[in-house]
Parts: structure tokens; C-alpha cells; sequence
């Protein structure tokens, strides 16, 4: 979850405080006591303004308040598993073997 700032990569669900504005992709005039879910995963794009999303896209968005927000994201990330993470020496430590081990 992110209140505000960049997004690290390889994220497709946030909450974020909700903007007052989003003009030319960034926030203007300061952010509300409300929250958003944004899901790229079902189309929506950080850089348009509530207003500029489709109504599904609205219902998904919210806003919330912190609480209901955070129900809400959680719920909605369990619709969109995330991949899992491939470590590449799992397979060799879990055998026992250290990474220099697997040449």
C-alpha cells in the first residue's frame, strides 16, 4: 500500500491517499482524507483523475475511508494472485547447497 509517492515496480494493486486533482498525470491542489484503490490489473491508470475512469472503474476506486480502504484492498488483491517470485538458488539451498555449490 502507498499513501503517496512513486510506485515501486511490479505493482498492480495500490491504496493511496486520494488525490484532490490529477492533472497531466500528478497530483494537484493536495490530497483528501479519502482512499483509492487503483488496479492495473482491471485497466485502471494512476495518471487519470477519478473522473476521467469508467463507472466500474469508479466502484473499484472508492473513495474510502483508511479502514473500509484497507478491507477493501485486501479483498480486491485476493482477486489478482500475484506470480510467484522465482528465487534462483532456492532449489540448490533447499538440497543442502550453498549457490558457489551449484556450478
Amino acid at each position: 500500500m502507498s499513501d503517496q509517492g512513486p510506485l515501486g515496480p511490479g505493482w498492480t494493486v495500490v491504496l493511496r491517499r486520494q488525490p484532490v486533482r490529477i492533472v497531466a498525470g500528478q497530483a494537484e491542489g493536495g490530497y483528501t482524507d479519502e482512499f483509492e484503490i487503483i488496479c492495473c490489473d482491471c485497466g485502471d491508470d494512476p495518471g487519470l483523475d477519478y473522473r476521467e475512469v469508467s463507472p466500474a472503474l469508479q466502484r473499484i476506486r472508492g473513495p474510502y475511508p483508511i479502514a473500509s480502504g484497507i478491507t477493501a484492498y485486501v479483498q480486491h488483491a485476493r482477486r489478482h494472485p500475484s506470480p510467484r517470485v522465482r528465487r534462483p538458488h532456492a532449489e540448490a539451498i533447499g538440497r543442502g547447497l550453498t549457490p558457489v555449490d551449484r556450478r
